[in-house]
């Protein structure tokens, strides 16, 4: 479903309205979810997030990555979720332009590396030595022969990892208190979705 809302730009302030588009769709073991967009069509922001059709709690998902096979492990993230590598202390937190995404371990593992690969572009000598550290370990974890924890923090509860060795916990007041929200979309009134 495609309709106009009327809210100005987050961006822009284009006060014409955001095109929404909203998609529900049952996604394989996670269950309903809506895929909602929104997009200013004077400048081009885009926010996509995923929201389950159940109410969900704060949550943390991990997963220890100790083998080949986990790459494969499909993960939902939304735009509120903060995503961590433990052992490498790397932390992808929701900012402005966050969205959410499907994708699985290895796309994960990807997207960290994107970072990473810019970063080494454009560093120093000791920028350019810890990356290309952080890049090979990313490689050892792809091929099984290293192994860390992923985890994803989510104050919203939107974000999962399907795999039968994930582990998932509700996360406390103090946790919650201390995550980005991610960005912040219009707010609409349901009956604009009708």
């Amino acid at each position: 479903m495609e309709s106009k809302i009327e809210q100005p730009c987050p961006v822009c302030h284009y006060t014409s309205g955001l095109t929404m588009i909203a998609h529900t769709t049952e996604i394989p073991y996670f269950g309903e979810h809506t895929q909602l967009t929104m997009v200013c069509d004077a400048c081009g922001w885009k926010h996509t997030d995923f929201i389950p059709a159940e109410g969900k709690k704060p949550g943390s998902w991990s997963l220890q990555i100790d083998s080949a096979d986990h790459m494969s492990a499909r993960i939902v993230r939304s735009g509120s979720c903060t995503v961590r590598l433990v052992e490498l202390d790397l932390e992808a937190s929701p900012g402005g332009a966050s969205t959410g995404y499907v994708s699985n371990i290895e796309g994960v593992l990807s997207r960290f590396e994107e970072v990473i690969q810019n970063l080494l572009r454009g560093g120093g000598d000791g920028v350019v030595e810890k990356c290309t550290d952080l890049l090979s370990e990313l490689g050892r974890v792809r091929t099984g022969d290293s192994s860390l924890e992923l985890v994803l923090l989510d104050p919203l509860g939107h974000s999962q990892i399907l795999h039968s060795d994930a582990i998932s916990r509700e996360l406390s007041e103090v946790e919650v208190s201390s995550l980005d929200l991610g960005p912040i979309v219009p707010v609409f009134d349901s009956s604009e979705l009708a």
